[in-house]
């Protein structure tokens, strides 16, 4: 079994000649960000000192300006300029990760059938979050193939019901919200045809800056003139979740600033905010930690894969069901923040999940 890893690469070019390859500068910077040292930053990398004051050198003729300070009793600290390009490399990332992951998947499928390495593929289709990217780690580990497709919730339960996949990931919320949230996969789910393997629990809420210096609290702030918003893209389980609070709170899209700039990725969310360029978001716990968020905990939701019945007999979904009930597994999902596993790997129909009949 073949494994694809796609990474993002970008360059900055200033005129005819002067033109930059971020890749080696940003591995430099982040190790000057972690130990205080140059040197031990080059031994970090791999390269001599030389080469690296020469690399930061050749960056600062670029920008006509430093990209690291020395303060006493700090060693060398990085500018706000070095800071600013590790944030847009994050950024980059974590908005660009769900395609690039996607297309990696599609790859190693493609290369594994022409190397008939593969006697089949378990089709997975779902919204980006960090259970699925958990377990997708333990799949690979056990070299099982999957094809996966990062892709809404709405598109990937559509995808299913047209048998364009194995499992289709989708989540929905608990308590007064969730009938209006379920009932959009209702109406495309059977309750003879599917069934339901429940993968967690998550926490959704407000990520803010640290120590949260605009007070923001709840969703009515999201009004405030001086608040700016960042959102998931239209048509994300996410979004459709926040509108539905939004709407029973009385609050208008329309009052809220920056409503319709929208990522695609709870990660990408998080990142936007921490590199300044909004003072708020909505989405999972885990993304807010992972980029030093404050995170104020709305609503806790169910995140589940939908299967047709017939299915749950393959081979290949029951070594994926396996997985998902290992301990291994259950103690990834729980030492995610926000995430818990205690019903990890548990069939249920429709009707079991959401009370339909």
């Amino acid at each position: 079994m073949f494994k694809v890893t796609i990474h993002p690469h970008w360059e900055i070019v200033q005129g005819a000649k002067n033109s930059l390859d971020t890749t080696a500068l940003l591995a430099l910077l982040r190790a000057i960000e972690q130990g205080g040292s140059i040197a031990q930053a080059a031994k970090s990398v791999q390269v001599s000192y030389r080469h690296a004051w020469g690399l930061l050198k050749d960056a600062e003729v670029v920008f006509g300006q430093a990209l690291m300070h020395t303060q006493r009793g700090r060693g060398t600290v990085l500018s706000p300029l070095a800071q600013k390009l590790l944030w847009a490399d994050r950024r980059i990332a974590a908005r660009l990760s769900p395609t690039l992951e996607s297309l990696a998947s599609e790859l190693e499928s493609e290369l594994g059938k022409l190397a008939n390495n593969t006697t089949g593929t378990v089709r997975l289709d779902a919204s980006h979050g960090f259970a699925v990217a958990a377990l997708l780690n333990q799949l690979h580990a056990i070299e099982l193939p999957v094809e996966l497709r990062y892709r809404n919730s709405t598109d990937a339960v559509t995808a299913l019901a047209r048998r364009e996949c194995h499992l289709a990931g989708f989540h929905v919320p608990l308590g007064p919200f969730e009938g209006r949230a379920a009932a959009r996969y209702l109406s495309i789910l059977k309750d003879k045809e599917h069934c339901l393997i429940h993968l967690a629990v998550r926490r959704q809420g407000l990520f803010v800056n640290p120590d949260n210096p605009l007070h923001i609290t709840s969703l009515n702030d999201l009004q405030r003139h001086d608040v700016r918003f960042v959102n998931r893209q239209a048509g994300s389980g996410t979004r459709a979740l926040l509108e539905l609070m939004l709407a029973d709170g009385g609050i208008p899209t329309s009052a809220i600033n920056g409503f319709q700039n929208s990522e695609f990725t709870h990660s990408a969310v998080a990142a936007y905010i921490a590199s300044g360029m909004a003072d708020v978001g909505f989405g999972v716990q885990t993304a807010a930690e992972r980029f030093g968020l404050t995170f104020i905990p709305l609503v806790r939701e169910r995140y589940f894969f939908a299967i047709e019945k017939t299915a749950m007999d393959l081979p290949l979904i029951r070594q994926v069901l396996s997985v998902i009930r290992s301990e291994a597994y259950r103690a990834s999902v729980n030492a995610l923040a926000g995430y818990e596993a205690s019903d990890t790997g548990k069939v249920l129909s429709l009707g079991e999940a959401f009370g339909q009949h």
